[in-house]
């Protein structure tokens, strides 16, 4: 081999060394809004971070990459096709994402659907001149009329896009999180999407695809704080640990999109206005990654898991994170991931039948 072969050589197994040791974060629903904008502060406050996109659309998630190196000449960025509907495409996705990386230092679930059909004007208007406004606009308890539909997979579409989706993945990156290194203890940090619209009384453990209620959304992001807790109680062990976090009321494509342009228009005065009240109206996704992003930098160990953390910004638009209690029952919690477990079993044992055949 000649000197030059041999330089090439060890640059290569240099370079290698450098992305082994660097941090990965993968990011789902990341082309655009909360996962778009978590990706480029994770750039900024880690230069040598390794992102991966994980997004269902290919085309908008090379150009949501091709803007994050352009704003960051330097960084390091994957798309991956993975569509949290598709127990297909989540399968194919990890089994790409475990060839790419040999470990995951942050695993942040946040994709995310939400169907709505029409606002409730009857509870919007009789909310607004209440006691009720602030908590209407916080939650949007009771404010948004939703739809839900079945996917290819036979789920209901807001529980597999939001939850199920996410778990597989979770068991799929298993041997990714946490203590993939017999020399070096490296905790792996789940960070979970969640919401202020999380209602215990949406949710219910016989019925946790919510096929039966009016609120799939809520029953979903209630779903995840109880999925959330259940990991810890799992995985600690292998150095993982999970947390949910809410990003506040941020105002994205899909907040836009859930109710016409001309109520934003008319809505604008009176959200600035809440924004002085209500310290969860974070507005823009900047604010909204405020937690998600402050969560990277601890120590996971030291954290409850029991508390959801709170993108929050102040009467003077300073972001900060607030925690509150969650109080998941931990009965609940452990039958839910058996409800999970045995679904996942089911779907593996459908996949490689058709292997087979």
């Amino acid at each position: 081999m000649d000197l030059k072969s041999s330089s090439v050589n060890e640059m290569e197994s240099i370079q290698s060394s450098i992305l082994q040791k660097s941090k990965v974060a993968v990011i789902t629903g990341a082309n655009a809004g909360l996962g778009f904008t978590l990706a480029d502060r994770l750039l900024s406050f880690y230069p040598d971070i390794q992102i991966c996109l994980a997004c269902r659309n290919k085309e908008r998630g090379l150009t949501a990459a091709a803007a994050l190196t352009e704003k960051h000449p330097k960084a390091n960025v994957h798309v991956e096709i993975l569509d949290t509907s598709s127990v297909a495409s989540v399968l194919s996705g990890t089994e790409a994402i475990r060839k790419r990386y040999d470990h995951i230092d942050y695993l942040y679930l946040n994709a995310g659907i939400m169907k709505v059909t029409g606002v409730d004007w009857n509870y919007f208007w009789k909310g607004l001149l209440s006691s009720r406004v602030f908590y209407m606009f916080a939650t949007g308890e009771g404010l948004l009329c939703q739809e839900d539909g079945v996917t290819e997979d036979g789920l209901q579409c807001v529980f597999q896009t939001n939850v199920f989706g996410h778990y597989v993945m979770v068991k799929e990156l298993e041997d990714r999180l946490g203590n993939v290194s017999s020399t070096e203890q490296k905790p792996s940090q789940i960070i979970w999407t969640s919401s202020s619209a999380s209602q215990a009384k949406n949710f219910k453990i016989e019925d946790f695809q919510h096929k039966n209620g009016k609120d799939p959304y809520s029953s979903s992001k209630f779903a995840i704080d109880i999925l959330s807790v259940a990991l810890n109680e799992k995985m600690n062990k292998q150095n993982v640990f999970s947390h949910s976090v809410c990003p506040g009321l941020v105002m994205t494509n899909m907040t836009y999109g859930i109710l016409p342009q001309w109520f934003w228009t008319l809505m604008i005065p009176l959200l600035w206005l809440l924004h002085f009240f209500v310290p969860s109206m974070t507005n823009n996704t900047e604010n909204g990654t405020e937690a998600l992003i402050w969560l990277s930098a601890q120590d996971p160990m030291t954290l409850d898991p029991q508390t959801k953390y709170m993108s929050h910004v102040n009467v003077f638009n300073k972001s900060y994170v607030a925690k509150s209690k969650m109080n998941i029952n931990p009965e609940l919690a452990e039958k839910f991931i058996q409800e999970l477990d045995q679904l996942n079993n089911s779907f593996q044992l459908k996949l490689k039948s058709k292997v087979k055949n």
